[in-house]
C-alpha cells in the first residue's frame, strides 16, 4: 500500500515538473519571439557595429581573446551556443542554494542577454536567452559572436565596449594592449562594479590572477608565460 502510494506521488510530481517545464519553455519562446518581432537580430547587430568604438576581432590581441574564452566559457569553440555540462552544474548548485545564483551561461548566451534581455535573474528569461543563443549560432560564426560580445559588454566606469575600456583604462587602442593589460581587462566584465580598475584595482589584480590560471589550465599559457605576464606590470 505504501509502495503504491509512493509510486503515485512520484508520478504526480513528475507530471507537475514536466507541465511546469513545458509552460516555462512556452513562455520563454514567446519572450524570444516578441524580442525578435520588435527588432530583428541582424538589425540589432548592425546597431552595435555602428558604434564608433566598434573593433573587429582581427584587431584584437590573441592573448585578450584567449583570456576572455578561458575565463568566461572555455568550451566556447566546441558548443552550439549552450553548454549542457555548465547548465547541469549550475542547476545543481542552484537547487542546493534554492536560488538562481548560477546560470551556466555561455558567451553566446551572455551576448543574447546583452542584446535583448534584462540582467534580472528569471527562469523564463533564461529560456528565452537559450533560444536567442541558438539563433545567434545559426546565423553567425564563432569569431563573429566573440567580436559582438567584446563590443557589447560592460567594463565598468561607463565603458560599454572593448575600445572604450582600453582607451579609458590604458590610454590606448585594443590592438596595442600588452599581455598584462589584456588579461587584466578580460577579468573585469564578470563583475564590473567590483573589478573596475578605478574603484578596486587590488580586486581587479586578484581577478587577473584567476584569468591567468584559467588560461594555463586550458592550454593557452604555460606556467612560465603566466609568471612572465604578471612580472611585466
Amino acid at each position: 500500500m505504501i509502495k503504491k502510494l509512493l509510486k503515485r506521488c512520484f508520478f504526480s510530481v513528475l507530471i507537475i515538473l514536466l507541465l511546469t517545464a513545458g509552460i516555462a519553455a512556452g513562455l520563454g519562446y514567446k519572450m524570444y519571439s516578441d524580442a525578435l518581432r520588435k527588432q530583428s537580430l541582424p538589425d540589432r547587430i548592425a546597431q552595435i557595429q555602428e558604434n564608433p568604438g566598434y573593433t573587429p576581432v582581427s584587431r584584437l590581441p590573441e592573448t585578450y581573446l584567449n583570456a576572455v574564452v578561458a575565463v568566461e566559457d572555455h568550451r566556447f569553440w566546441g558548443h552550439c551556443g549552450i553548454d549542457p555540462l555548465a547548465i547541469g552544474r549550475a542547476a545543481w548548485n542552484d537547487l542546493k542554494s534554492f536560488s538562481l545564483k548560477e546560470g551556466g551561461s555561455t558567451i553566446t548566451q551572455q551576448l543574447a542577454k546583452n542584446l535583448y534581455f534584462t540582467q534580472e535573474k528569471q527562469f523564463v528569461r533564461k529560456i528565452a536567452e537559450v533560444f536567442m543563443a541558438l539563433k545567434l549560432e545559426s546565423l553567425y560564426t564563432k569569431e563573429n559572436i566573440l567580436e559582438f560580445y567584446v563590443n557589447s559588454i560592460y567594463f565598468g566606469d561607463g565603458y560599454y565596449c572593448v575600445k572604450d575600456a582600453c582607451n579609458g583604462y590604458f590610454g590606448k587602442d585594443p590592438g596595442d594592449m600588452t599581455d598584462y593589460e589584456a588579461t587584466l581587462l578580460a577579468g573585469i566584465p564578470n563583475a564590473p562594479s567590483v573589478y573596475s580598475l578605478s574603484a578596486n584595482p587590488e580586486l581587479a589584480a586578484k581577478r587577473q590572477k584567476y584569468v591567468l590560471q584559467q588560461m594555463s589550465e586550458y592550454g593557452y599559457l604555460s606556467h612560465g608565460e603566466q609568471a612572465a605576464i604578471l612580472s611585466a606590470q
